[in-house]
Formats: C-alpha cells, structure tokens, sequence
C-alpha cells in the first residue's frame, strides 16, 4: 500500500454540492491513506486542459459529472467497454504508461441498487423495466436492466421523444447502446405520452427507474415525473429507484412509498459507483460501508 499521497477529483459544473469528497476521504481515512480527493469546477472550454493534467500526473485519477459524461469520451485514449456500451463515462483512470482510459460505474452500481431493493436477481430477469428519462443517467439504468439483469423488455419515456426526428436518432443510439452491451435481445420501446407504460405491460413491470434531474434541487419540480405514473397499476412487487439524492425524498419516491413499493434515492448508487472507482485507481477493496456512511453524515 503506497505511502505516496495521489491526489484525485471530481469534475463538473455546477460541482459545489458533490458528495464524493466527503465519501473518498472518509475511505482514505479508513484505510490509512494519504490520499486527497476535491471538487473541480470544470466548464466545458475547461475540460481538455483537465484530461492534460490527468495525463502528466497532476491527478491519479478522475471522477466526471455532468454535463460532461459524454464529452470528455473523445478526449481519452482508451474507452472500456463498460463506457463503450453507455456512451459516457464517469470515472478516468491514468494507466502506468500515462494514457487515459474511460469508465462508466454508473451501470453496475444501478444494477446493484435493484438487485438490491428486489432482494434477488431472479425477482427481475425477464420482467419488464420503465426507464423515465433519456439522458446519461437513464443510458445507465437501460444497460442494467437490459444487460446486467437480463430483464426481457425495457421501456423508456421522455417527452423529448415525442419530436419524431428525435425519436428515431434515440432509436437508433440505444440500439448501439444496446449491441455493445450484448442486451441486442431484450425489446425497447419509446414513448412520450405523459411517460406511461402501456397498458399490456403494467402487470409485468418489475423496476422503474426515474432519471431525470426532476426533483433535485435547482431542478425541475419532481412533481413532473411523479404524476407520470399510472402508480395504481403498478404491482406491488415492482421496485423504484429515483437517482436523485439531494432531497432525500422526492415526490416520485413518495408515490412510490404509497404504492408500497421497495424503493429509494440515489443515495445507495453514488456510494456503489465511487466504491468502484476507488477500486479501479488503486486496486484495492474500498470500505463501501464506511463511503455510505460518510454521504449520510454530509447531507444530515
């Protein structure tokens, strides 16, 4: 274990309100690392210049946040395929040999939180999944459901899909999405009509994942996706995770309470992605616990 103390960040605009400071540190700390871990305002005019010090060594590795998930692709030098598969990263790893390789954690650490909130993978595969978004965040959320939980159909509602162009280039992007991520099988289907699932597979949805900014603060009202839920007819077995995490509480997930469903915020998902980034820097087990706990501490 290096006593060299390596300094790492998270990039992005606004950056301010990043809870991956605190959840790092308190991680180093477990560990008895020297390690430092910050927030970078990063504006897009910025971003190159920040990939440059990633490459000389100024950092030992990155966390990306919006809006630069997808941006910062084409300023790497290697993709895995983890980022191939969503088309955006979130975590930049520096290789010994200088490069930057691209990460996306975002996935996996989703596919955790509903395996999760299900209590077994089983309760999931083959089921129906309701995607509310179209963004970097609701990209993730389809590769889970389609690729990590093998689930046999996937729905997405935005209503930027309601714009016919728009529609079918989206059609066609989650089709690559999809082909990469070797979840080509599973069936999609796109809608914007108040962010319903159709009728026929109501009885057959088993997760919903709300991925919009609808309901952070400084975003949308939440009240937006909350209401475009036929929650009455969602099984009570299904389970929502809403990837918004400041609040706590949204009104997407206070319908989803009523309805009885298992559910939760975005919380649980930002712990599981930054565990994994740290795995992937320094190549050791992170103490996931302890990262949970210190984003817990920084918002009460």
């Amino acid at each position: 274990m290096t006593s060299t103390s390596l300094r790492f960040a998270v990039i992005g605009s606004p950056i301010a309100h990043s809870r991956s400071p605190s959840m790092h540190a308190a991680a180093y700390r477990a560990l008895g690392l020297p390690h430092t871990y910050e927030s970078v305002e990063t504006s897009e005019a910025e971003l190159p210049s920040r990939i440059e010090a990633l490459r000389r060594g100024d950092f030992a590795g990155l966390n990306v946040t919006v809006p630069h998930k997808r941006k910062v692709l084409k300023l790497v030098d290697e993709v895995h395929a983890s980022a191939r598969a969503t088309g955006a990263a979130n975590t930049l790893v520096r290789t010994a040999d200088g490069r930057v390789r691209a990460h996306n954690t975002d996935t996996p650490a989703l596919a955790e939180e509903l395996v999760r909130l299900a209590g077994s993978p089983t309760k999931l595969r083959g089921g129906v999944g309701l995607v509310i978004g179209t963004g970097g965040a609701a990209r993730a959320a389809i590769v889970a459901m389609a690729s990590h939980l093998v689930l046999g159909r996937v729905l997405i509602r935005g209503r930027s899909l309601g714009e016919t162009g728009h529609a079918v280039a989206y059609v066609r992007e989650i089709d690559r999405i999809l082909a990469a991520a070797g979840g080509r099988g599973v069936a999609v289907a796109l809608g914007a009509d108040g962010l319903h699932a159709p009728d026929k597979e109501d009885a057959r949805l088993v997760a919903i994942v709300q991925a919009t900014s609808c309901g952070m603060k400084g975003g949308a009202p939440g009240d937006v996706v909350a209401d475009a839920v036929r929650w009455d007819e969602v099984p009570s077995e299904a389970v929502a995770l809403d990837v918004v995490y400041s609040p706590q509480r949204t009104p997407f997930l206070e319908r989803a309470k009523e309805r009885g469903l298992a559910c939760d915020n975005g919380l649980g998902m930002l712990a599981s992605q930054g565990a994994l980034a740290f795995e992937l820097w320094l190549g050791i087990a992170p103490p996931v616990a302890i990262m949970r706990a210190a984003i817990d501490d920084s918002i009460s």
